[in-house]
């Protein structure tokens, strides 16, 4: 199950990402990089955490359809498992997105769909979501980020082997910070989660690696769960 615990790495430097990474190394099955550590540590990184596991590079490519196509094609030149672009970018984006994704069959292409501190109503959330989440399949990409809240919803429509990516996930009392909407890691399971992103919960608990297990044996309890309905 800890293959599906994406750890964000949300830290200012390389040095801080790297020192993270060995210490989570056993309780983790892939580190995301994104904006903040992606700008101060640039692609080194990430092929320093290639060394050892999986990587989610999620970088939320949203431009014209060329430049996103070619962001797509650097990103899986990379070696990274896994990137993502904005649905909002619309359908031709997302199909060069896709097209260009097909040169690397170790990537799996996934959009954005509507963020976790988007302010919008739980029903609208969940309309766009959906909304964006069959563009994405129809263009061809492998599967989208959404919340919890969304994920049954995408995977009834989308299929099962859509692929949902599931971040603002909380438990025990953390704080929600900047998430609206959130959930805790036996719902993202039981909602058909594929992937959960945890950040802070982890980064910021004062034994991260028991923070990391315990999401693990959530997850695991939620799927035994399941499996057994």
């Amino acid at each position: 199950m800890k293959n599906r615990l994406m750890l964000a790495l949300d830290l200012p430097d390389r040095e801080k990402a790297e020192a993270m990474a060995r210490e989570m190394a056993e309780d983790i099955g892939w580190f995301k990089i994104g904006l903040r550590l992606f700008v101060a540590a640039g692609p080194e990184l990430v092929r320093s955490v290639l060394q050892t596991h999986r990587v989610f590079l999620d970088l939320k490519f949203h431009d014209i359809p060329n430049t996103v196509a070619e962001a797509v094609t650097s990103a899986g030149s990379l070696g990274v498992q896994m990137t993502n672009i904005h649905a909002a970018g619309g359908p031709e984006m997302m199909r060069a997105a896709s097209e260009a994704a097909q040169a690397f069959p170790h990537m799996k292409l996934i959009a954005v769909t509507v963020l976790t501190s988007d302010p919008m109503s739980a029903a609208e959330a969940k309309n766009e979501a959906l909304r964006r989440a069959e563009m994405a399949r129809e263009a061809g990409l492998h599967g989208v980020v959404c919340s919890v809240h969304e994920a049954n919803t995408i995977k009834q429509a989308c299929g099962q082997d859509f692929l949902t990516v599931t971040p603002g996930i909380r438990w025990g009392g953390q704080s929600s910070n900047d998430q609206q909407r959130i959930a805790d890691p036996a719902l993202a399971i039981s909602e058909g989660a594929d992937y959960l992103v945890v950040g802070r919960p982890i980064l910021q608990a004062d034994d991260r690696k028991a923070a990391a297990r315990e999401a693990v044996a959530m997850m695991q309890s939620a799927s035994q769960q399941r499996s057994q309905s």
